[in-house]
């Protein structure tokens, strides 16, 4: 899997963005059609209100008939009204669109990345991802809330005036055009610019979510060793770096917006010198004349808001190559096309000469083989770095193997389905994480046909209720992010409590008991024992006392499986096994 950066975002996604976030459109075409007619007819206003006063000037000159003026007011208070409910309606309709059309990207986004694969996770920042899930998505919203249905308003609005005054006096209106080739050059090069303004913004804006995301969760290190200094002038550099790209995107909007503007001035100078000799001369009237100074003011005022869209336009494209660099990244663990469905997964388990590294070249795992019939406690010892989790992670299928092959149940692992096949293991680890929410929906997971009668009993098997039934609010007790108020053996309490009451047919256990002090440790055996009963167990463990019941030992070394048996027979072996054991005795004698 390739690392997702910035250089992969500028190469490969230059062109589709914007196609692939109008592809989102299409589920909406009929909202989005009546937004386009709504705009077609709020330009036909537009062109048309000049016209109305242009006329009802020449009019007035010829017959001084004031009726002529309440007439002409009449009509235009209308056409103002009309614009006012078309306006309404459309700033309703694309509103809710957009809106509609964020909340799909974003839920598309999430799905996603819950799809993705463990290595995936092992390699991106969690401040990039919730970058591209909040900032990065909202970014889109303006884009599809108004930009682009402003954009074909301008440019629908731009021809417009450009063929009513070829139309009115076509003379004055090539002298009117003669500064747009600079315009349209201002345009090129803004875009240029923008682009790659935007890029760099994006990119500072993760970079200092990311750091604020590792860091807060950090922050108890930090304040132990002292490091807030150094921690904030890291965060210092980052903000300033954040503050100077935007201050480039400022930059270069107030210098390219007001250049129009000057350029806008400079042709209505050029109309009404030129017009007024025409008036004079009486080869245009003074209508015609305020039309076309009415309709050079309404030619730039849509060329300096392209400008402003631009710009936004820019951002949301920056944020969309951003998104479909997660988009667009394959789950390494895919499903089979047609997964196979057991009718209930047993527990068997068998390595067939696997082989297995994180990163495709070196292996952490070397040609090992095994057999776990269904109910077998096995347990799995060695130095750190020896393979034992890595193990674990295989059965789950949270990572796929480069050789050999993996059954449960006689079916190779790749052609199961994940969904059931994970739903049948219960994993207990060292590294707990609780959820934010209640002591119930931790255990539950909100997988409703979980009853809070099966909770409860859960909680009573591992010696969970004690501490839980002293809360406040029991079950429904509120449990701040992560668990911060719970002891690290309370949190390990839950775990297992949320892990019988899911009813696996496989349990796995690495250091899950790490945490958990002797006393609690002793509370807990009796409840792991019913629980280990009639089900496949796996176990890693470093204290070797809490394993030397099971019915195999497999000591690993270096990826390799080099002893297997009970604990006497590995004892007997006088190998690593008792080495191992040797080194734990003495430990505890000394200490």
């Amino acid at each position: 899997m390739s690392k997702l950066t910035d250089d992969k975002t500028e190469s490969n996604y230059q062109g589709s963005a914007l196609m692939r976030l109008l592809s989102y459109m299409k589920p909406y075409i009929g909202w989005v059609t009546l937004c386009l007619v709504l705009v077609l007819a709020l330009t036909f206003f537009d062109l048309y209100r000049p016209t109305l006063i242009g006329d009802a000037i020449d009019l007035f000159k010829v017959r001084g008939d004031y009726d002529i003026i309440v007439n002409t007011s009449v009509k235009y208070g209308i056409v103002l009204i009309l614009s006012l409910i078309f306006n309404i309606t459309q700033t309703w309709v694309l509103q809710k669109t957009g809106q509609r059309i964020i909340l799909t990207v974003r839920k598309d986004l999430y799905a996603h990345i819950q799809s993705l694969s463990s290595r995936f996770f092992d390699l991106t920042p969690v401040g990039k991802l919730v970058t591209r899930v909040t900032n990065d998505v909202e970014a889109l919203d303006e884009m599809y809330s108004g930009i682009l249905v402003r954009l074909f308003r301008n440019i629908v609005k731009i021809i417009g005036l450009a063929v009513v005054m070829l139309v009115l006096d076509r003379k004055l209106a090539l002298f009117s055009f003669i500064l747009l080739p600079l315009v349209a050059a201002l345009t090129v090069l803004f875009r240029w610019i923008a682009r790659k303004t935007y890029r760099v913004t994006r990119t500072r804006l993760t970079d200092l979510n990311t750091f604020l995301s590792e860091n807060i969760s950090g922050m108890r290190i930090i304040q132990i060793f002292g490091r807030e200094k150094r921690k904030y002038e890291e965060f210092n550099d980052k903000s300033r770096k954040l503050y100077n790209a935007y201050y480039r995107e400022m930059i270069v909007f107030a210098i390219f917006r007001p250049l129009i503007y000057i350029l806008s001035i400079f042709s209505l100078m050029i109309v009404l010198g030129l017009g007024s000799r025409e008036v004079l001369g009486g080869a245009i009237s003074i209508g015609t004349l305020y039309v076309f100074a009415q309709y050079i003011q309404s030619f730039f005022d849509p060329i300096q808001e392209l400008a402003e869209q631009f710009s936004t336009l820019q951002s949301s494209l920056a944020s969309a190559e951003k998104i479909f660099t997660i988009m667009d990244e394959d789950a390494l663990v895919p499903e089979a096309e047609d997964p196979v469905i057991l009718p209930e997964i047993k527990g068997r388990i068998e390595f067939d000469h696997v082989w297995f590294a994180y990163d495709n070249e070196n292996y952490v795992l070397r040609d090992v083989s095994f057999v776990i019939e269904p109910g077998q406690k096995i347990a799995f010892v060695g130095a750190t770095g020896a393979g034992k989790s890595s193990i674990l992670n295989l059965i789950g299928r949270y990572y796929d193997i480069q050789k050999g092959h993996i059954y449960i149940d006689g079916v190779d692992i790749r052609l199961l389905s994940k969904k059931q096949l994970r739903s049948a293991i219960g994993q207990m680890q060292q590294d707990v994480f609780i959820f934010e929410g209640t002591v119930e929906s931790n255990i539950r997971l909100y997988d409703e046909n979980i009853t809070i009668n099966e909770v409860k009993a859960a909680a009573e098997y591992v010696n969970a209720s004690h501490f839980i039934e002293k809360l406040p609010h029991g079950y429904e007790e509120p449990v701040s992010e992560r668990g911060a108020t719970f002891s690290a053996g309370e949190r390990q309490l839950l775990s297992f409590a949320r892990t019988l009451a899911h009813k696996p047919s496989i349990l796995v256990m690495d250091e899950a008991t790490a945490n958990i002090d002797t006393e609690t440790e002793l509370l807990i055996q009796e409840a792991l024992e019913k629980l280990m009963k009639d089900r496949t167990t796996i176990m890693v463990a470093h204290r070797l006392s809490t394993i030397q019941h099971a019915d195999c030992i497999m000591v690993m070394h270096k990826g390799k499986i080099r002893e297997r048996g009970t604990h006497q027979e590995l004892l007997a072996q006088n190998g690593i096994y008792k080495k191992l054991y040797e080194l734990q005795i003495h430990h505890a004698v000394t200490a």
